[in-house]
């Protein structure tokens, strides 16, 4: 599957998560490292692989503000464009302006491909100034490269 299709492989489904889909999204997010606090099932949607979880990734909600965040791809499952999808798919039923925290330069880089460019902290919405800004305070403190992104429409 090429970047720029925009369908799954016929064995896979993108849903909605529901209650049942909380451990395999838990262990998604475990396995990236990434933030497992705040996973809400309700803000999830999932890609389903022949009867397997094999992709999530959430829109959280803020005043004024979405966040994509949690965005994972199963180690086994990557490189068939399941990431490029669910980011699309994510992007397209934001409803707010969008933004979201990534680690390094690669991570930064893919979401760049959608239209994501990097963002100041101070020009967040207010509602996301704490949430991102304690990352803010990480990255001056101990040098992790954490970025901070927010979606251009005119983009896509």
């Amino acid at each position: 599957m090429n970047e720029s299709s925009f369908s799954l492989p016929p064995q896979c489904a993108i849903r909605p998560a529901c209650a049942q889909d909380i451990k395999s999204i838990r262990m998604l997010v475990w396995s990236a490292k990434l933030d497992p606090t705040q996973l809400r099932w309700q803000q999830f949607w999932v890609i389903e692989c022949s009867g397997d979880l094999v992709a999530c990734g959430q829109l959280r909600n803020f005043a004024g503000a979405q966040e994509l965040g949690s965005l994972v791809v199963a180690k086994d499952w990557r490189d068939r464009g399941l990431g490029t999808y669910l980011a699309k798919y994510l992007i397209q039923q934001a409803t707010e302006p969008l933004y979201l925290e990534c680690l390094g330069k690669r991570l930064a880089s893919f979401y760049t491909r959608f239209g994501f460019v990097e963002a100041a902290w101070q020009e967040l919405p207010q509602s996301l100034k704490f949430k991102f800004g304690l990352s803010q305070l990480a990255k001056t403190l101990f040098r992790i490269p954490v970025t901070i992104m927010q979606y251009q429409k005119s983009f896509l």
